[in-house]
Order: C-alpha cells, then structure tokens, then sequence
C-alpha cells in the first residue's frame, strides 16, 4: 500500500515538474477544503469567472461554491436559460477573468488533452481568459497522448453522451465505434501542449478518482 502511495505521489510530482516545463503551473490538493482554499487563492472577489461542463466541478461542489462566492459566476447551468441565453454565455466566457473547467486527461509529459461536442469549454482553455483553472482528479493522469485519446473516447465519452441522454451507438455499446451519428460528441480534439504565458493555465490535481 505505501508503495503505491509512494509510486502515485511520484507521478504527481512528475506530471507537475513537467507542466511547468510547457509553462503552465500544477497544484495539488488533498480534497475539497483544500481546493477550495486553493481556489479563493487564485479567484478574487468582484471579477468575472465562467466554467466549462464537468462531472468532476460538480462532484467537488465546485459550482455551488462558486455561487457562493462574491463574484460575476456566469452560470451555464441556470435552468431558466434559454439556448439563445446559453449561447450567449459560451460567448461571454472568452472574457471572464477566469475560466474554470475539468479535463479528459492529463499526460505524464504535462499536456491536457479533452474532447468536446460544440467546443464551447475547450475554445477558453486555447484563448481568452486571462487565466485557465483545470481541476482534475489523479485518477486522469496517463502515460501519453495515445492513451489520452482511448481513454478519452472508450471510457468518457460514452458515459458522458449517456449522461446527456443522446443516443449514439456508445450509450449501448459501451465503447466508441467513430460514429458519425448526428448527436456525436466527439467532434473537438484538442491537445495543449503549452502557454506563452506561465501563469495563464493553472492544474489543479485533487486527490482520489473524480469524473470519468
């Protein structure tokens, strides 16, 4: 068990050493108490924060603390929002002061890799937020970019297009087949590999397995 504690911890270590390498900053937290300290560090008051769709924030509570908070949250998931609406916020999100959002996976060479239906969340993570906050479970580190992407397509995105109530072929097969059904999410595939500047992107690695 401490070997596996040790073996974890020194891949975390790793994937932070190297994200700073590709200029972005990696952080680790403990749980959601220390993200949350961690992230009033990082959110001032009075400013403008927009957020990406993700099971891990919402597992984490991080929507609702940010609701909380003394802060411009433009809420995408307001139910009496309108498509218009809706959209109009994924517009709005380029100029929020903050752009927070999850991640498929994390490579160990320090790359974020996602997958996205209308690029609404990965469109901010690429540009205009002055600073990008990835929250992401340990559990979302991987080896490299080829297992980024099987892990993102056989795993997450079936369980994500489930969750959404589409209906392609992964919903029932449980695995991605390249489909090129009408509500396919998997349009997007996008791979940062680094920032110009250094304090834009900053991940935020939450101890245990969180999102899919």
């Amino acid at each position: 068990m401490e070997n596996d504690f040790s073996k974890q911890t020194a891949e975390i270590n790793e994937t932070i050493k190297a994200l700073k390498r590709k200029h972005m900053s990696g952080y680790f937290v403990n749980g959601k108490e220390e993200l949350f300290t961690q992230l009033c560090e990082f959110i001032p008051d009075k400013t403008t924060v927009g957020c990406g769709d993700s099971v891990t924030l919402e597992e984490l509570g991080v929507f609702e603390y940010l609701r909380k908070r003394e802060i411009r949250f433009l809420d995408k998931f307001e139910p009496s929002l309108t498509k218009k609406e809706k959209k109009e916020i994924y517009r709005k999100n380029f100029m929020a002061d903050t752009f927070i959002t999850g991640t498929n996976a994390v490579t160990k060479a320090g790359m974020l890799f996602n997958i996205d239906g209308n690029g609404s969340r990965v469109a901010p993570m690429i540009y205009g937020p002055d600073q990008v906050i990835v929250v992401v479970g340990t559990n979302k580190i991987v080896k490299d970019t080829e297992e980024a992407v099987k892990r993102t397509r056989q795993v997450a995105a079936p369980l994500d297009a489930r969750r959404l109530g589409k209906s392609t072929p992964c919903t029932v097969l449980n695995r991605c087949i390249d489909c090129g059904h009408r509500e396919r999410i998997c349009n997007d595939f996008v791979l940062i590999t680094g920032q110009f500047d250094e304090e834009r992107i900053k991940v935020i690695f939450v101890n245990g397995e969180f999102g899919y």
